[in-house]
């Protein structure tokens, strides 16, 4: 993978530009009615549709779209991603042109643990600021902003980017947790609206790209005990669906505006994702009312029938899926068999109608029917030298800079003191790998520097030993480096894991840090003048309750894959150039949780079998280190404000509580209204005080906790947060907005949201404020 890295920077960044595919250029097919841009959207995509013979019409449905040359419409393809920077994943954008390269940002569970929403936002924001007048606006997210320049330069045959990953973290094993926002759905819906805000840019007629939020739903295993994810039967409660799986799907099209949801592989509760029309046409289409298509998983349609069985023939899969609301399939299965099943009577014309109608709404609305993309006043003028600006290098170092969590500080140990930095060893396999930068998904960066090249950016004197043959360390070279940190004035050691023990199609089995890694960390601790610093590079959470005991390892960092900058930002942090301001995303359990089988997808612990339940809302049982952990070099303290009134919680009384189990009561949130929970809504205020010594960011999150978590109430849950930057001895007031019906509530065994009557109790950090519902 080193040479690989280093083979792609050397390669020339300047060549000769391309010309972007595009249709209804002027004198060409302007008489069609689809290429009257004064005409709603709508009206042209159903036009274009109704002029495509059903051969034509056929070959639209996989995720390589043929041309129809006499219709001056060309090929399209699909699929492209951008998860944390465009990627070598998929069709659609390539790297051989005039850009050879692209900004490549931290993978997405590090870029979370900044919990700060408008970083999540801006992840590449270009800002335009015209001169002589009051636009300082349009506000572009990186992602989108380079693939939009791309495609201006005949770089890119779609602008169609299947991100983000919105999926819950719900097990520590799973190999793509560390592509998604982690275990909360506040946080990952929040996340995804930020993201699909970001890529979709700031018109909603007029996509910079169109986002696609993805894997709906309860989609979280990979290949875990011989079940694997092309034919995993999940079984789900309603219960589980409503108040942790869909919810930041939900948001994604509700807020987000995404304009495409992708099915998952999964099996859920009998039926494929991708044939589900309660999930792709009731819900998706309807009760959130997407503005665009429904596209499955790669290979899925096949795989409901070669793997899952669902149907016994390919014509009656392809006939399940789209008149379910399927409207794109990634492959050519639909392609291939879509004919005959309509033919064969099994679907009809019009099904492949309404697919391809909301498939050309959103090649519409990316302007590919409105002539030269390059005469677009919103994005035309984007061209290769927006791609790895200096804005978008920028912004990739302070996205890791703020997601890095500080886990452990014994007497102080960080930051460091360059000047009393004599001499440093570097040891771990992790140290000096590129590949260690980047996670899965991602594509050719604009550059990059290890770790190793980080501190050397500090310290003159830099022994470096990988330690490790691999992350899987077979191999150590133990005794060479305990020797190696006898003779330093520092240790500081990066290990972790790599995409060969986790990734797409790949689960871990243990949580413990691979070989013999462990011993080697102890080894070198013993070995070393001082208490050794410890870096953690992993995607999902590790055991390292060895490490957290013990006083001869006096930091522990976690780094997560952070992207091109992640040696600088890692070394910013070190010595004390960043204050360390991250806080986890996801729970980390000991190694014993393991023994819980993936396949179980409750999310509610069942003390009656010990089951544990799973993510700090549910889980019963001991942690290494807890959801929202995160130290700071500077001591900040927080005092919560509630006004005295909170919300007209009167209006209750005329409302039946239904009586619980435990003796309690709630209300169902549908009953009381929209008018009735905007009533309830009330601000919260959160001082925050940075009482120094170091200016920093400081990540306030705020929880709701009820006096008991019987009746499937959570033990907490999030409210909301926010992230403000505090010189040392600033003040700042935060205000949340609560709101009682959102925040307050939990969903029923029947999957309906509901209110607790009774006392909640507001909580940031140790201040609580107490909220009573009366029934």
């Amino acid at each position: 993978m080193v040479l690989l890295m280093a083979a792609i920077l050397a390669l020339p960044r300047i060549a000769v530009a391309g010309n972007p595919p595009f249709s209804c250029a002027p004198g060409a097919t302007q008489g069609y009615a689809f290429c009257d841009r004064r005409l709603p959207v709508e009206q042209r995509a159903a036009d274009l549709v109704a002029r495509l013979s059903l051969a034509e019409k056929v070959s639209q449905l996989g995720d390589e779209a043929a041309g129809v040359p006499r219709l001056g419409v060309p090929p399209y393809k699909w699929w492209s991603e951008g998860l944390h920077g465009l990627a070598f994943w998929g069709h659609g954008m390539h790297f051989d042109g005039a850009v050879r390269a692209i900004t490549s940002f931290p993978q997405v569970l590090l870029t979370a643990a900044s919990f700060d929403e408008k970083l999540w936002y801006r992840i590449g924001q270009s800002e335009s600021l015209f001169q002589g007048g009051s636009l300082t606006d349009i506000m572009m997210q990186a992602i989108g902003t380079e693939a939009r320049a791309l495609y201006n330069i005949g770089q890119a045959e779609g602008l169609t980017i299947w991100s983000p990953n919105v999926n819950i973290f719900r097990d520590p094993r799973w190999g793509r947790g560390q592509e998604t926002p982690g275990e909360d759905p506040t946080t990952a819906s929040k996340y995804g609206v930020a993201f699909v805000r970001g890529l979709q840019g700031p018109s909603p007629m007029t996509l910079q790209t169109s986002a696609c939020c993805k894997h709906a739903t309860a989609y979280d295993l990979e290949a875990w005990n011989g079940v694997i994810r092309y034919d995993y039967k999940a079984w789900v409660t309603a219960q589980d669906l409503a108040d942790t799986f869909n919810p930041p799907f939900r948001s994604c099209v509700e807020e987000g505006k995404a304009s495409c949801v992708m099915c998952a592989y999964t099996t859920v509760n009998g039926i494929p994702a991708c044939a589900s029309s309660d999930l792709l046409t009731k819900t998706f289409k309807g009760a959130w009312g997407l503005n665009g298509y429904v596209s499955s998983d790669c290979d899925a349609v096949a795989l409901m029938h070669d793997s899952q069985g669902y149907r016994p023939t390919p014509e009656d899969t392809v006939a399940a899926a789209l008149t379910a609301g399927l409207d794109l399939n990634c492959g050519n299965y639909t392609q291939v068999h879509g004919m005959a099943a309509i033919q064969q009577g099994k679907m009809s014309e019009h099904d492949v109608d309404k697919a391809l109608r909301n498939l050309f709404t959103v090649r519409m609305r990316l302007g590919h029917f409105d002539g030269d993309p390059r005469g677009s006043a919103l994005y035309g003028g984007l061209g290769a030298g927006d791609v790895c600006s200096p804005a978008h290098k920028a912004l990739s170092l302070e996205a890791a800079q703020d997601g890095i969590v500080l886990l452990k500080n014994d007497a102080g140990i960080l930051p460091l003191s360059r000047p009393a930095v004599g001499s440093a060893a570097v040891i771990g396999h992790n140290a000096n790998d590129p590949a260690a930068l980047y996670g899965n998904y991602f594509g050719p960066p604009c550059e990059y520097t290890t770790p190793l090249q980080g501190i050397q950016g500090y310290v003159k004197n830099v022994a470096f030993l990988a330690g490790c043959d691999s992350a899987a360390c077979g191999i150590a070279a133990t005794g060479q480096a305990a020797g190696l940190a006898a003779s330093s004035d520092y240790v500081i050691m990066f290990m972790g894991l790599s995409q060969r023990q986790e990734q797409e199609g790949l689960d871990r089995v243990s949580l413990l840090l691979p070989g013999q890694q462990q011993n080697l960390i102890t080894a070198v601790a013993s070995a070393a003048k001082r208490p050794v610093i410890l870096v953690l590079l992993t995607g999902g959470p590790v055991d390292v309750t060895f490490a957290k005991s013990n006083p001869k390892i006096g930091a522990i960092l976690w780094a997560g894959y952070p992207g091109q900058a992640g040696g600088l930002a890692i070394a910013k942090v070190l010595f004390g150039e960043h204050n360390p301001s991250g806080r986890l995303p996801m729970t980390w359990y000991p190694e014993d949780f393991t023994r819980v089988p993936m396949t179980d997808m409750r999310m509610r612990a069942d003390p009656a079998t010990g089951y544990p339940g799973r993510s700090y809302r549910f889980y019963k049982g001991n942690t290494v280190y807890k959801f929202g952990d995160g130290l700071s070099y500077s001591k900040f303290s927080r005092q919560l404000v509630v006004p005295s009134t909170t919300g007209n919680t009167d209006l209750l009384a005329g409302l039946t509580a239904t009586p619980a189990a435990d003796g309690g009561a709630s209300y169902v949130v549908e009953e009381i209204g929209a008018g009735g929970c905007e009533q309830l809504k009330f601000p919260a205020v959160v001082e925050v005080h940075n009482h120094g010594p170091l200016d920093g960011k400081h990540s306030v999150l705020m929880f709701l906790r009820w006096p008991n978590a019987t009746s499937g109430r959570p033990v907490s849950q999030l409210v909301g947060f926010r992230a403000q930057h505090l010189r040392a001895g600033e003040k700042a007031r935060l205000r949340f907005d609560v709101s009682p019906c959102e925040h307050f509530s939990w969903a029923n065994e029947d999957g309906k949201k509901v209110l607790g009557a009774g006392s909640h109790f507001l909580r940031v950090g140790r201040d609580e404020y107490e909220i009573r519902f009366e029934p």
